[in-house]
């Protein structure tokens, strides 16, 4: 399967076993853009090797039906990855958005295009609700989410340990249908 077009020539599609080497060279490319934003990574994170168990832990987990991961490409080279993990079945039908963007192509619209492909896609998957945290000075992040109709909730305390340090969130979520 292709790439879906989003912003000029980036596209997204699932992700796929053989994903883990262009991850981890696109992990290793965005270290420092992706290190205020991200918890402290081992340096394995950032090997092939590492990107591979990484990848066939998300191929698990979507086989479960517990997380619908893609990919960022522009051409064959990663540029970012969408995964909503979590996912509750049953009553619930929820699950959390996460997302990172290279360096290379922030500020184009790629990030919000991706997030409204994605939610199209949990609603087709009978998703009843996706949410998402930011830190408190991620503007970027909370404007691609308010584009795409997400709602602020509130504010959650030390949510996750990012860059060393327990950090506050803004958490958002987003409706997609009545279930």
């Amino acid at each position: 399967m292709t790439a879906e077009a989003l912003v000029g020539t980036v596209g997204i599609r699932p992700l796929r076993p053989g994903d883990g080497p262009a991850l981890a060279r696109a992990y290793a490319r965005n270290r420092e853009h992706l290190a205020p934003w991200e918890p402290l990574r081992p340096e394995s994170w950032f090997t092939q090797r590492g990107q591979e168990d990484h990848v066939g832990r998300l191929m698990g987990e979507r086989a479960a039906g517990r997380a619908l991961p893609w990919v960022l490409l522009d051409g064959d080279r990663v540029v970012g990855a969408m995964t909503v993990s979590g996912i509750v079945r049953g009553p619930f039908l929820s699950g959390n958005l996460g997302y990172w963007v290279d360096g290379t192509v922030t500020g184009r619209g790629v990030a919000t295009a991706a997030v409204a492909h994605v939610l199209a896609a949990c609603a087709r998957d009978g998703l009843h609700r996706v949410q998402a945290g930011t830190l408190v000075h991620n503007a970027a992040s909370q404007t691609v989410l308010r584009r795409n109709g997400f709602d602020r909730i509130g504010l959650a305390p030390r949510y996750l340990l990012i860059a060393g340090r327990w950090q506050d969130h803004v958490l958002y979520q987003r409706l997609l249908g009545d279930g």
